[in-house]
């Protein structure tokens, strides 16, 4: 039976923290063979970088014939950080910039929103990620700059077509997350997040797309409608299309079981909110590796005073509590807040 206790006991938790190499995330191929062949690429402002590495894939996109005056059809997969997976409003900026150029300037290709019925016509997906990397191209020690990695995997051939890269200077770059990454609980290594990573950051074109990737593609577009209806405050819409995600190929997954938890607490529906927690707290078990963002106020032990966001803990430790008894786990913190956990563990 969970205690009072307990909560004192968890809470000692802080806000577990993971590493970044956790994804595997070390320098991409790309940036290794350039490395050993020539100087990398100097960063340049923030605009500029996009556009250099948006030029670059689309001119150099090696494309079969469309057919007569027919168009390619283009849909961008959300653009996301290279390590935490999280969208923010420097990567959606980015997204609206390439609409922009691609209709003023690459008439070959039709943009389309990200959508199961968009993508069930095997359409040419965009992918990208934005990375904070050290001068030595790391993302390690002190972040110099953001590499920008675009690449284009076509669904009918199976292959990378394209790819664009380029490094941002960090002046002007905001990185706030968007609401439901914002908001989201937890976070841990996901196989499909690292999948999309994958085929931007470790291929060239030519190569075929990350199995992982393909295979959860139509999974991918209805997770992005519901992330953004869940942004855009239609709760209940979210909800329907995340509990569609997760009986669909690949669906069980942490972005899909964050999105249940949020939109079920942002509806008044706490039951509901409370096992989807549990199902997070179980992934996260199975997958040893469980991230949850417990906010402090500065040099204290007290919880953040923001009721909004503390109101949610007593069911967060609880479902830790209650998941960690019954799969017998034993989890380590990481970061100042270690916890104290009995001897039997």
């Amino acid at each position: 039976m969970f205690q009072p206790n307990d909560i004192r006991l968890l809470g000692r938790l802080g806000a577990l923290t993971l590493a970044a190499s956790l994804w595997g995330c070390a320098m991409p191929a790309a940036d290794q063979q350039q490395t050993a062949a020539t100087p990398p690429p100097q960063p340049v402002p923030f605009d500029e970088a996009v556009l250099k590495a948006a030029n670059d894939l689309f001119s150099r996109a090696q494309l079969a014939d469309a057919g007569g005056s027919a168009k390619h059809l283009l849909v961008i997969d959300p653009l996301i950080d290279g390590v935490s997976g999280n969208q923010s409003l420097a990567t959606r900026s980015m997204e609206a910039r390439l609409v922009e150029l691609v209709n003023s300037k690459y008439p070959q290709f039709a943009v389309q929103p990200f959508s199961t019925e968009t993508v069930s016509k095997s359409p040419i997906v965009l992918v990208g990620t934005f990375t904070a990397i050290n001068k030595d191209g790391k993302t390690e020690g002190v972040r110099e700059a953001y590499r920008v990695c675009l690449a284009l995997a076509d669904l009918k051939s199976g292959k990378i077509v394209s790819k664009g890269v380029a490094r941002a200077k960090p002046e002007g770059v905001d990185t706030t997350p968007t609401a439901y990454f914002k908001d989201s609980p937890a976070w841990a290594p996901d196989q499909a997040t690292e999948s999309y990573i994958k085929t931007c950051q470790g291929t060239k074109a030519g190569d075929p797309i990350n199995a992982a990737y393909a295979d959860r593609i139509q999974t991918a577009a209805l997770i992005s409608e519901a992330i953004n209806a869940y942004n855009d405050r239609r709760y209940r819409k979210a909800l329907d299309l995340y509990q569609s995600a997760l009986r669909s190929p690949g669906g069980q997954q942490l972005r899909v079981y964050n999105g249940l938890y949020l939109s079920n607490w942002k509806l008044g529906q706490r039951d509901n909110a409370s096992q989807s927690f549990g199902r997070i707290v179980d992934y996260g078990l199975t997958n040893k590796r469980l991230s949850v963002k417990f906010l402090f106020k500065p040099g204290s032990t007290n919880f953040l005073s923001d009721r909004q966001i503390s109101g949610q803990y007593p069911i967060w430790l609880q479902q830790i509590a209650e998941r960690t008894a019954e799969n017998k786990g034993c989890p380590r913190g990481s970061g100042p807040y270690q916890p104290y956990w009995p001897r039997t563990c």
